[in-house]
């Protein structure tokens, strides 16, 4: 009877740790300016408003493709800036190789993206993907860690990029390559765990927001575009859904923000579809918790 009660303290204590302390997770990301929207902005708040613990690693050099990286994989070159977030505090530093920032930490997801001109091209992505995941797994010093591949966004359908000439000038083309590539990816690397910011983004140009989700054409818009990535990435990694929670940048509107993160949210319930997201634009002005939220499928 008293090993019981014991056993019972024990197992309270346990929950009660988890519920005040929440989950600690550190991640790795071997990317671009792509990965640079997504998680170096918005996603430590996400994390922290909830009561959750992240270090955030980006290994960065813009436009950078798998194929450059594993070059720089095999050749050790001290190219990258790594931008690394620990308490919310960013440090960058220069001239830095992938196997001293996947040494760097016990990190328990590395994840790796295509760039954008050939995130829908899957020809450019072998042998180039499976042979950094296996350069990730030979240094990890976490046996545990697990590879994580980020679906990225499509352009916007003014884009001048010249990339976008690969799909015809067309979103939906470019939206449709990128998540027949992801899915093969994902299937031919054993990767299990996919990160789809691009159907994140493509939910959101259904809303009212529209096709405003880029800055540039290609790299996300600083506020709202940028936060829909990341909420992407937090429901993701720490399993929780990203609707209702409380952080919310100044910069950012509570209509915004709500579509924000049913955009997200519904692309990690469903990431190979888009799912359209309509917000009642006058409650979320005046209550910016209580939206009232209408969404389906579309086929």
């Amino acid at each position: 009877m008293v090993i019981k009660k014991i056993g019972l303290l024990f197992l309270t204590l346990c929950i009660s740790f988890s519920i005040a302390y929440g989950k600690q997770i550190k991640l790795l990301a071997i990317g671009n300016s792509f990965s640079d929207d997504a998680v170096e902005h918005y996603l430590y708040g996400l994390a922290e408003a909830s009561g959750d613990t992240l270090i955030i690693g980006n290994m960065y050099i813009g436009g950078c493709s798998l194929e450059k990286h594993y070059n720089n994989a095999l050749n050790n070159a001290a190219n990258y800036s790594y931008r690394k977030i620990v308490a919310g505090e960013k440090t960058v530093t220069p001239n830095f190789s992938l196997a001293e920032a996947i040494t760097d930490e016990p990190w328990d997801y590395v994840s790796f993206q295509q760039s954008s001109p050939l995130s829908g091209q899957y020809n450019s992505y072998s042998p180039y993907l499976a042979e950094l995941i296996k350069f990730a797994r030979q240094h990890a010093v976490n046996p545990e860690m697990e590879i994580i591949f980020h679906v990225t966004w499509a352009y916007a359908q003014s884009s001048t990029h010249a990339g976008f000439a690969n799909y015809e000038n067309n979103q939906m083309t470019m939206y449709h390559a990128i998540i027949e590539a992801a899915k093969q990816a994902a299937a031919e690397n054993d990767i299990h765990i996919v990160v789809p910011s691009g159907t994140a983004i493509q939910n959101g140009r259904t809303s009212s927001l529209g096709d405003t989700f880029c800055r540039d054409g290609y790299h996300l818009e600083l506020n709202y575009g940028r936060y829909t990535a990341s909420c992407t990435w937090y429901e993701t990694l720490f399993k929780k859904s990203v609707v209702g929670n409380e952080y919310v940048p100044s910069n950012i509107t509570p209509l915004q923000a709500r579509i924000a993160q049913l955009s997200a949210h519904h692309a990690v319930k469903d990431p190979w579809k888009i799912t359209p997201i309509e917000v009642n634009e006058q409650t979320c002005e005046t209550k910016p918790g209580g939206c009232d939220i209408r969404h389906k499928h579309c086929e």
